[in-house]
């Protein structure tokens, strides 16, 4: 019976180690499947012809034609267009999120009261209750703001704040109330202490909330579709209509160089703030 014991033991073990060892090469395999081969799908078909993207697959071009594809799709897709409009939603959204946001989570991190635990809960509620789409739209129409950047600036504004409020308030939580109580002290009102004393020590969290909120504003669709229709070219929006139009659904080569095109921004935002985003989550919203 303890031979059998001990042989299972060490079968135990085996396995054990092997697993540990095959770990990193399954985690690269499930990497590579799930997001390589799509980003590599994209890249060589944006760079085929008419005829050969016809057919979607892994295999590379006979002649590369990736800049002449992006050249005809920022001309005839009317990408700069669409580029200023999705800044001028991107742009006042995420510093508005930002701003309202960090000052409410100052507050509902430095006063511990019931009324303020509770606007906490309802605060963060945004992050698991979705926004009902056909009740904003109403709002938004009853207010005269539908179809407007305005209203589509005002819903990002709704959705997001709960995003930075739970980032920024678990943050504010571990900086000393002795660094603001000295700045009082010194005659700064509630203001300069925040933007002084409070706001330069949240820089990793804000940076980290703003590449969240950017990567979903730029690449949103939905919201965007129901609030303003066609009155207002953004990226996604453009998109969507020459994907839809009958001219470009045999130029798949064309709608994947547009997707390129798309998110290069991001592709450059990510590789160097990526390092704050680790930070920044780790900083917030672990603590």
């Amino acid at each position: 019976m303890n031979g059998w014991i001990r042989v299972a033991s060490a079968a135990a073990l085996a396995l054990g180690l092997a697993a540990c060892r095959l770990q990193p090469f399954v985690v690269t395999a499930l990497v590579v499947s799930l997001i390589g081969i799509p980003l590599w799908l994209v890249a060589v078909t944006a760079g085929k012809s008419q005829g050969e993207a016809l057919t979607p697959d892994l295999s590379l071009p006979t002649e590369w034609q990736l800049l002449e594809n992006l050249k005809t799709v920022w001309g005839d897709g009317e990408v700069p267009a669409a580029f200023l409009g999705s800044l001028v939603v991107v742009v006042p959204t995420v510093f508005g999120v930002l701003v309202f946001g960090s000052m409410a989570a100052w507050v509902l991190a430095r006063r511990a009261t019931r009324l303020t635990a509770v606007l906490y809960a309802l605060g963060i509620s945004g992050i698991v209750l979705p926004p009902a789409a056909v009740t904003v739209v109403l709002l938004l129409r009853q207010l005269g703001l539908a179809g407007s950047a305005g209203g589509m600036i005002g819903v990002y504004l709704g959705i997001h704040l709960s995003t930075v409020i739970f980032f920024v308030t678990g943050f504010v939580r571990t900086i000393p109330v002795s660094l603001e109580e000295a700045a009082q002290l010194d005659g700064a009102g509630p203001v300069t202490v925040f933007r002084r004393v409070v706001l330069p020590m949240l820089r990793p969290v804000p940076a980290t909330a703003t590449i969240l909120i950017c990567l979903y504003v730029w690449n949103d669709v939905f919201h965007a579709f129901f609030v303003v229709g066609g009155r207002l070219d953004t990226l996604p929006l453009n998109l969507f209509r020459v994907a839809s139009a009958g001219l470009h659904l045999d130029n798949r080569h064309l709608i994947f160089a547009y997707v390129i095109s798309m998110s290069l921004p991001l592709v450059a935002v990510l590789a160097v703030a990526q390092r704050r985003i680790i930070s920044g989550i780790t900083s917030g919203a672990v603590k």
